[in-house]
């Protein structure tokens, strides 16, 4: 399985008959989903915490943290796809409607190698 070769959609049917094998519906609400997905995004960030840029890039080329670090995208990523595989959201349409919005709000010929916020609103 590959990114290539993989859509959101096998993946959200995965991540169903993962859940409903396991009969976890009444675990997963939107609020239990979100916090899953902010739990699992902090155990991400656990990896990089203190570290400056050469260790980050260190780390990343080590074989066995760089496997925790995907393992733990992984966490991430299926919290997402059940969230959105729950209630309906079509992570694609979501994505390019954002990016859409993301490009008007952070212009290229204003914030090409910049990253401080916007200060406008779109």
């Amino acid at each position: 399985m590959a990114d290539s070769l993989t859509t959101f959609e096998e993946l959200k049917t995965q991540v169903a008959q993962f859940c409903e094998q396991r009969d976890w519906d009444p675990f997963h609400s939107a609020k239990d989903l979100a916090i899953g997905a902010i739990t699992e995004s902090a155990e991400l960030l656990e990896h990089f915490r203190f570290l400056d840029g050469g260790q980050v890039e260190a780390l990343m080329g080590h074989p066995e943290k760089r496997q925790a670090v995907g393992e733990e995208l992984a966490d991430v990523l299926f919290f997402l796809l059940r969230f959105s595989q729950k209630y309906e959201l079509d992570l694609s349409t979501c994505f390019k409607e954002k990016m859409t919005k993301n490009g008007k709000k952070y212009p290229v010929e204003e914030f090409r190698g910049k990253n401080h916020k916007s200060q406008h609103k779109v």
